[in-house]
């Protein structure tokens, strides 16, 4: 008896140690990324249009964020802050790396992509063990040098440029379009079966049961092209809604067939029985460019593009229930994709250094209640000479035709009231402080040619009111 009591003390002993040194169990981690997606069109953000079931029910069991930010109003640098955990500006990807649309005094064609000098999510959490996978679009650079397998990923499926159709090219198209081809690891092009949307899902639960097969954790970026243009959907989704019309029915098909690959992959973790051990994230990757495809980014302003909050205030969800309640709860202070590198890492047991100079926070103290203050005091945005900032609720926009604006996001939600006249202090204060920090980043390292700037601000005029659900 003495003996047996003996063994048991050891043995708890040794597990209280090896939880000290090891930590908990590393969660499997899925991030799922829509692209171009209204900031009301999902019915857990209000919609009575759109059908969005699975990711409707996915809210009711996360934390759904009232107030994430993404770090540009456009998808490509918007990502590349996501996957660095950095401000993209840092690091000169100020713009999107749109081949034939740039100015000539920066780096042009395939020269453009996320600096290799950037270590990505994938790098840090492949260096913690995890299995790594992205099936869809990339948009961190077209040339073979920036290739999702060089960046930290172990399988990409998916292609390289910012968007593409979402039925499979003929000879022809891929001649053409050579980047938009579809790929597997590395120059490995094949061409997806059916709907661009669905074959997505159909790869990365593929590679979600090798991982679980092979008893590794696995990190699976789900990078949807949906709802981007072209706008292109079944007929089968398109009789889904049969009381729209044009392109806000075409949304709403693409959309629903989003849904319905997201309830693939999150029926995978069902039936894995790793659902409750999985961080899941949702989060779109910019405003909704009603002007491209009718999203509805209501109660915002602004669309894709500009720094109004219908172009950077974006849906995101987390759900990870073996930490957080499975009942719906919501997060009200404002948060950054920023911070779900952090939250990444901590989550798999790693350690965040002063050497990674990460711009973002460990997301997980704040949504436990451990840390009741908020994550960021401050907030930034840039992109040329248009730029804004958050400080606390108040928020100030500069502009190149026109005179900053300023506005008190607590209770004026659609930039309706612009309070530059009367609070000229806070102007200023703000206006220094987003200067400070303009000091800290590095030159662009290429452009759009320069009359884009003035397409975005007609743009901006003509929607900076928010739009009615419709």
């Amino acid at each position: 008896m003495r003996i047996h009591l003996k063994s048991i003390y050891w043995l708890l002993l040794l597990s209280v140690f090896s939880n000290l040194c090891y930590g908990e169990e590393q969660p499997n981690i899925l991030l799922i990324i829509s692209d171009d997606a209204g900031y009301h069109d999902f019915g857990f953000q209000g919609s009575e249009v759109m059908q969005t079931p699975t990711i409707d029910k996915l809210a009711s069991q996360s934390v759904v964020f009232e107030q994430a930010y993404v770090t540009a109003a456009v998808c490509g640098p918007s990502r590349a802050g996501l996957y660095t955990g950095k401000y993209q500006q840092r690091f000169g990807f100020e713009e999107n790396n749109v081949p034939g649309y740039m100015s000539k005094s920066g780096f042009t064609g395939d020269k453009m992509g996320l600096p290799l000098t950037q270590v990505t999510m994938a790098d840090h959490l492949k260096e913690l063990g995890y299995h790594t996978g992205l099936f869809g679009k990339w948009h961190q650079g077209n040339h073979d040098d920036y290739h999702p397998t060089k960046r930290g990923f172990d399988n990409f499926y998916g292609f390289r440029e910012g968007a593409r159709g979402y039925f499979a090219y003929g000879k022809a198209e891929q001649q053409a379009y050579p980047s938009q081809k579809m790929e597997r690891d590395f120059k490995h092009y094949t061409e997806h079966e059916g709907y661009l949307t669905d074959a997505l899902a159909t790869q990365t639960s593929h590679f979600i049961g090798q991982s679980v097969v092979n008893k590794q954790p696995f990190f699976a970026v789900l990078s949807f092209s949906a709802v981007h243009a072209p706008m292109q959907a079944t007929n089968a989704d398109l009789a889904q809604f049969p009381h729209l019309t044009g392109k806000r029915k075409i949304l709403a098909a693409m959309n629903f067939a989003m849904d319905r690959a997201i309830a693939v992959v999150l029926d995978k973790l069902n039936a894995l029985k790793i659902s409750d051990n999985t961080l899941v994230v949702f989060i779109n990757d910019n405003g909704g460019p009603t002007d491209q495809n009718y999203a509805n980014n209501y109660p915002l302003s602004g669309t894709k593009a500009n720094h109004l909050e219908g172009g950077i205030r974006v849906p995101m969800l987390l759900k990870w229930p073996k930490r957080l309640s499975s009942n719906n709860t919501r997060y009200t202070y404002p948060v950054s994709s920023l911070d779900l590198l952090p939250t990444f890492i901590h989550a798999a047991n790693g350690k965040v250094t002063e050497q990674m100079q990460l711009d973002g926070v460990d997301l997980m103290p704040f949504l436990l209640s451990k840390s009741t203050q908020r994550p960021h005091q401050t907030l930034y945005w840039k992109k040329e000479s248009r730029a804004a900032i958050r400080d606390k609720d108040l928020k100030l926009l500069r502009f190149p035709d026109r005179s900053a604006e300023l506005y008190d996001l607590s209770v004026d939600v659609s930039e309706n009231h612009n309070l530059a006249s009367s609070q000229p202090n806070q102007v200023a204060r703000l206006m220094k402080k987003l200067f400070q920090w303009e000091l800290t980043l590095e030159r662009p390292l290429w452009q759009l040619k320069r009359e884009y700037e003035g397409h975005a601000m007609t743009r901006m005029d003509s929607y900076r009111t928010h739009q009615k659900n419709n």
